[in-house]
């Protein structure tokens, strides 16, 4: 790829992304980066609570990020936009957003931990993404951190690739420049042999540097930024860098590396930006140009109690302008953007306009939603970013409030809620033996949850009261089987008519749900068919046997009767969803289980107990590896549904020292006794409309 024609504005501008497991420092390195450049008079600190990444106040009681943050400097005649993001697994959905809003993933590994999980995850997104790669680590300063031995780690991990840029010296209270300085001490390893390292890893992109390196040794570091920025382009090049957030040491040399080496908007590669409507949907290639038709994305909606709805977005092409005209997806009518904003953690500073590259935000717009591109043309409305792979949220909670009749008012503060995090899901379901239906929320894990109640305070003041966690099981069925209902309904003038015909057979697992319409000779008129499949996936929403969405099942409409006065979108929905549902029950309905991945932190002497339970949770041990000192980590599968408050047993097992993460594997069969039981308390799934 060759980098598109800028001018100069466009290539002053760096945009970072700070992701990496919770305890890494991000914020920290955020505020001293903030402080050399002269952003801040005095650097904060995380536990004071006066840092300018965790601006939340929960966020600062807490001690550690919730969710991603904005801010801005300049620095040298460049403006640097960086995003610090939380590293807790359960809140991935506020980190990885901030990959589509990046020229550069910078990953942060604190030097004590080593290569944990989240690490790992982060930067193969950055780098499916296509994004350049940075690996910080920080803390390099601290007792007992074997640097050797983690970058020996991250080289194993993610390829030979991987080079420092600088090494520690002088015990780790500075650091040596390895890329345009040619020899120097260090603490560990070779100036002369990491320049060496660097200057081939990058000019191997390039035949023509290639030559010149062998026939004249040694190349000027000055002339090699075309080839450098095309080897970090191609995941060529991941370069590692060394610092200590906390004493300053290496933050200026890792300022001067963000400033002089890695992409500006131009730079980089071009963001997966397609046109067209889902399978005829082709890449669309944006210009960082500011001449040009505008396209920005948003990739963060906040909430705020007092300014409504704020909408944080990447400006890609075009420029933004206060007081213009946008249109937002596929809306017809635009929107003015009265105000435009820079975020400085929870400061908004107003600014006139944004190029190409920059992060700004605009305020109380409510057409604004997650994921959305801006665009200054109607004909660029089926332009859209192709999305990220979020995890899928598996851990639910029930939520009522105390108070009746306030059930809307609460489901209205939840949506404004769900609607800032992509791994939070809110659905209405039915209760169990009960009429009426129950507000159910989804997410990550149980801190997920916990900090989502914690913010729910902010925008419903009434009490709620809260179920146990319900678990995303799932239905599906076990052969093939054929359904009909006749929907029939008179009670004088018009009445209701529909009949269906359909047959469901299973899929393969993770498969999902298909509809096919192989009805022949008008039997159901095409009009109808749309109402056909409201009602088939209405059905398979509300689930058959124990109240769980039905899942990998192809269901095929093949035959049904309509009558030429009386047949109705109604009737169709009905006879379609009662048809549905007398297939299935006689297709042999099967439940299915989450498994999750599971990933346990605990002090050697409790690994013993620790893997011990889990197998007793019916959960599978991988294997183990080495942790921080005296450490170790278990991964391992588990049902969801055997790790329910699992952080209760874990403290006990581990002295209250232990941690764990949950990914979602793969869904399974239940165990016999388990369906019998789900389907035994259902009460909900009966063929009332």
């Amino acid at each position: 790829m060759t980098p598109a024609p800028t001018d100069g504005r466009v290539a002053a501008i760096r945009t970072l992304a700070l992701v990496g497991p919770s305890g890494a420092g991000k914020t920290q390195l955020l505020e001293a980066l903030l402080h050399h450049a002269g952003a801040i008079a005095q650097a904060g600190a995380v536990e004071r609570g006066n840092t300018v990444g965790d601006h939340d106040a929960l966020a600062r009681r807490l001690g550690h990020s919730l969710q991603s943050s904005l801010a801005h400097f300049e620095h040298r005649g460049l403006r640097v936009h960086a995003i610090d993001t939380p590293g807790a697994p359960d809140l991935i959905g506020q980190a990885l957003p901030a990959l589509e809003a990046a020229d550069t993933a910078v990953l942060v590994i604190n030097a004590q931990s080593g290569l944990e999980l989240m690490a790992q995850r982060l930067l193969d997104c950055a780098g499916q993404r296509g994004l350049a790669r940075l690996i910080v680590v920080n803390k390099m300063d601290c007792p007992g951190a074997d640097l050797p031995g983690l970058l020996a780690q991250i080289q194993a991990r993610f390829g030979r690739e991987c080079l420092p840029l600088n090494l520690p010296a002088d015990g780790a209270t500075r650091v040596a420049d390895c890329f345009f300085t040619a020899a120097g001490a260090a603490d560990f390893s070779s100036v002369a042999e990491a320049h060496r390292a660097l200057v081939e890893q990058v000019v191997e992109v390039d035949a023509a540097f290639v030559e010149r390196y062998l026939n004249e040794g040694d190349l000027d570091p000055s002339e090699l930024h075309a080839p450098l920025e095309q080897a970090l382009r191609e995941g060529h090049l991941i370069p590692v860098c060394f610092c200590s957030a906390r004493s300053g040491a290496g933050v200026a040399e890792l300022l001067d590396a963000l400033e002089r080496l890695m992409p500006n908007p131009a730079e980089g590669n071009a963001p997966p930006f397609m046109e067209g409507k889902q399978a005829q949907a082709r890449p669309y290639p944006t210009r960082p140009d500011p001449t040009a038709h505008v396209l920005a994305h948003v990739f963060k909606i906040v909430s705020d109690p007092y300014l409504g709805r704020l909408g944080v977005l990447r400006v890609h092409q075009g420029r933004l302008q206060r007081g213009m005209s946008l249109y937002v997806g596929h809306a017809r009518k635009p929107i003015r953007l009265g105000h435009l904003l820079m975020l400085q953690g929870g400061r908004h500073v107003e600014v006139s306009e944004a190029l190409p590259g920059e992060l700004c935000a605009i305020a109380k717009v409510d057409e604004i939603a997650f994921d959305a591109v801006l665009h200054d043309a109607q004909e660029d409305e089926h332009i859209f970013l192709q999305p990220l792979d979020y995890p899928v949220p598996v851990h639910g909670l029930a939520i009522a409030p105390v108070r009746r009749g306030d059930e809307q008012k609460l489901w209205d503060a939840l949506a404004r809620l769900v609607d800032e995090d992509p791994c939070l899901r809110l659905e209405h379901a039915a209760q169990d033996g009960m009429q009426g239906h129950q507000t159910l929320v989804y997410g990550l894990g149980e801190l997920h949850l916990r900090l989502l109640l914690e913010r729910l305070k902010e925008f419903y003041k009434g009490e709620i009261s809260t179920a146990p966690p319900r678990i995303a099981y799932r239905e599906t069925v076990s052969r093939p089987a054929e359904g009909h209902h006749r929907h029939k309904k008179q009670s004088g003038g018009a009445g209701q008519f529909g009949e269906v015909y359909l047959r469901v057979e299973p899929l393969v697992r993770g498969a999902g749900f298909e509809f096919v319409d192989a009805v022949k000779g008008g039997a159901i008129p095409g009009a109808f068919m749309p109402a056909v499949e409201k009602g088939v996936r209405q059905a398979c929403a509300e689930g058959v046997v124990a109240g769980y969405p039905l899942v990998d099942l192809r269901v095929t409409v093949f035959d049904g009767k309509h009558h030429a006065v009386d047949s109705k979108e109604i009737a169709f929905v009905a006879a379609a969803r009662r048809a549905l549902r007398a297939a299935v029950r006689e297709a042999g309905p099967l439940l299915l289980e989450p498994l999750v991945q599971v990933e346990i932190s605990a002090p050697e002497a409790a690994i013993g107990d620790i893997t011990g339970d889990l197998s007793a949770r019916r959960g599978q041990v991988s294997g183990t590896r080495a942790g921080p000192p005296g450490w170790l980590v278990v991964q391992g599968l588990a049902p969801l549904a055997e790790l329910a408050q699992y952080q209760s047993r874990l403290n006990a097992l581990s002295a209250g020292q232990g941690r764990y993460t949950l990914l979602l594997s793969h869904y399974e069969l239940v165990p016999p006794h388990t369906q019998a039981a789900l389907v035994g308390a259902h009460r909900g799934g009966t063929d009332e409309d």
